[in-house]
């Protein structure tokens, strides 16, 4: 018998869902008669990308028995940065440039802006015809690499959540104290799906 514990118990079902996206192809462990079968675990070493744990690129950089190098990450407690946001790179190659966030990797502390912070390589894709020039995307860290833009003066600056007379949670301006509206990125959820955009359907009799 499989022993569910209470903890996969109150995970909701997009969490359900990623879970077994991480465990796939790993057995169960038999601990005994007192316990029975066990579920395994997410590997702690999981080795994360753009991509999410149940895309196939990701599940192939991820194979059972597979150990990555296990990288050490200092989590945000409360991010400030989403898809949509309009922000400026302040290190590298693309200093100075701005550009729009893509997709954000909590796990990692890294964000994707659109057409900035790239690499280019040739790849022979056809045997016998000229190579393609392949553009590959870097992430930049979040905590050093990027900043947002102030709306009152167009210029990079920190911010830090308030509360507004409204009792909202809000991204203010340290510089200016102005509002730093929030992207649609910051309303959808981990599955894609934004729930403003729910549409009630009718119950049926």
């Amino acid at each position: 018998m499989v022993r569910l514990s209470i903890a996969n118990l109150c995970m909701s079902y997009w969490d359900r869902y990623v879970y077994r996206q991480m465990t796939k192809g790993r057995r169960r462990i038999w601990k005994g008669e007192l316990t029975g079968w066990v579920e395994p675990k997410p590997p702690k070493n999981w080795s994360y990308t753009e991509h999410r744990p149940w895309s196939t690129s990701e599940q192939d950089k991820n194979i059972p028995g597979k150990r990555n190098r296990k990288v050490f990450v200092e989590p945000i407690k409360q991010w400030w940065l989403f898809p949509g946001d309009f922000v400026e790179i302040m290190a590298g190659k693309d200093k100075g440039k701005r550009g729009t966030v893509r997709t954000i990797v909590k796990e990692r502390n890294w964000c994707y802006v659109e057409g900035l912070n790239c690499t280019y390589r040739y790849e022979q894709m056809i045997p016998d015809m000229p190579p393609m020039l392949i553009k590959t995307e870097i992430p930049l860290l979040v905590t050093e690499h990027v900043k947002l833009l102030d709306p009152s003066d167009d210029e990079p600056v920190g911010m830090e959540w308030r509360y507004n007379d409204e009792g909202e949670h809000v991204r203010v301006s340290l510089r200016t104290g102005q509002i730093i509206p929030l992207p649609h990125g910051f309303y959808r959820l981990e599955d894609g799906v934004n729930p403003n955009t729910y549409v009630e359907q009718k119950k049926r009799h």
